[in-house]
């Protein structure tokens, strides 16, 4: 589920509620989302409904929890703190990243081309594409296939939520002809896909089978090569495979 998709959702569950006199708001048109450090996206929307509805912002949480969990595509659903929403974002979403998504025309921007250090976001970006390329080329030698299947590292999370995030801010960018949105959501993608690449290798090591984390590790490396080269294009720049 992507990021504007999950809007629709809350949106829905909201009218839906409205609508069954569950409470009684204003629906509102956007919802307020974050991806939190663990790789769920969060909403304070309860809160801000509670207020209207003058009910505890735990209970109208819940039972937007309840509708949200019922809706094909929603991950996990929870209510955390003092009456915030976390929401999973399911793995299913891989499939449907191609040379396609996310694809508009954004407004060009360039980082500098040095120096080749994490002190450079460019170089960050590219070296993540890179990577990630490497990933795939090695694992194809030691017959790692990508298939769909668990991904519990909250670094794998995060990395998810990212790329589900990443067609919002492309939109943003091109709609208020500012690329800044975009670069950084770039740049947060490839930060997070340096921490998968590290410690979530899709890659087995020695003698040790492959298993389904390999063969699941491996298609968001996949994901993630696939969104950092379509960003890079359409920024303007050739992504090379090697560094």
């Amino acid at each position: 589920m992507t990021l504007a998709e999950l809007n629709a959702a809350v949106v829905a569950a909201v009218r839906g509620a409205v609508d069954e006199g569950e409470f009684a708001v204003p629906v509102p048109d956007r919802v307020p989302v974050t991806v939190t450090a663990s790789g769920e996206y969060a909403t304070p929307l309860p809160l801000r409904l509670a207020r209207a509805a003058g009910r505890p912002a735990t209970e109208i949480a819940g039972l937007l929890a309840a509708r949200l969990g019922r809706m094909p595509g929603v991950g996990d659903v929870r209510v955390t703190g003092p009456g915030f929403l976390s929401i999973g974002v399911g793995a299913s979403l891989i499939a449907r990243i191609d040379e396609t998504y996310g694809v508009v025309a954004v407004p060009r921007a360039t980082w500098p081309e040095r120096p080749l250090t994490f002190e450079n976001p460019g170089f960050v970006v590219r070296f993540a594409y890179a990577r990630a390329a490497a990933a795939r080329r090695h694992a194809a030698e030691l017959g790692v296939r990508a298939a769909e299947g668990p991904l519990t590292d909250p670094r794998e999370a995060r990395l998810l939520a990212l790329l589900a995030e990443f067609p919002s801010r492309a939109e943003q960018a091109a709609r208020t002809d500012d690329p800044r949105p975009f670069t950084r959501q770039l740049e947060l993608i490839a930060d997070a896909y340096h921490d998968v690449h590290e410690w979530c290798s899709p890659l087995p090591k020695g003698d040790e089978p492959i298993t389904s984390h390999h063969r699941a590790r491996l298609s968001l490396a996949e994901a993630a090569y696939v969104v950092l080269g379509n960003a890079l294009r359409m920024l303007g720049e050739t992504p090379n495979d090697r560094l």
